[in-house]
This record gives structure tokens, sequence and C-alpha cells, in this order.
């Protein structure tokens, strides 16, 4: 399938693992860059395929992992610790830049 080339900005890149077959890499991008197309292209280009075994999305926009809540902290955490991370319908409308 052709895929029309879209101007995107790769800001890093760093290779965190190589145990081949496997190749754990961290790459941070603009919105707009697909990564399981990534991992496919360099597999075609080494002539070997290529695809992801797992996608890990650190970040998107002001949103950070950094700030979430894990689904055992939902279950078993301390529930002021818990709300302490609850955004209002506001904050979350001022991070998304609406």
């Amino acid at each position: 399938m052709e895929r029309e080339p879209r101007f995107v900005h790769v800001y890093s890149h760093e290779v965190q693992a190589v145990r081949l077959p496997e190749v754990d890499f961290r790459v941070l991008c603009s919105k707009g860059f697909y990564v399981r197309t990534y991992a496919h292209d360099i597999g075609h280009e080494l002539g070997c395929g290529a695809h992801l075994k797992s996608l890990r999305r650190t970040k998107s926009g002001k949103f950070s992992v950094e700030n979430s809540v894990t689904a055992d902290q939902l279950k078993h955490g301390p529930l002021d610790a818990v709300l302490g991370k609850v955004m209002t319908l506001p904050q979350v409308s001022i991070l998304r830049g609406a």
C-alpha cells in the first residue's frame, strides 16, 4: 500500500538494547509519526522485515505517563493519592489548548 509522505519531526532517537532479533529503542517525535510504520520501513531497508513487539506511548502533547495512575493504584492505592492526580475538565481543556 502506498503511503503519502508527511512532514514530521524526530527530536531524538535512542537504541536502548540490542538482543537480536529484538532491538529496543525510544523515539521522541511529533504527531503524525507512525512508529509501527517506522519499524516496518527499517525492516524493509534491511531486507529482513520488521514489526513492533510492543509500543508504549509515554507522552502525548502535554500529558505524560509521570502524571498518570496505574490500574493497580486505582484498585489498591490510597484514595487521596489517586484523587490528587484527577484533573477537572477545565484543567484538561487548558492542557489540550482549548
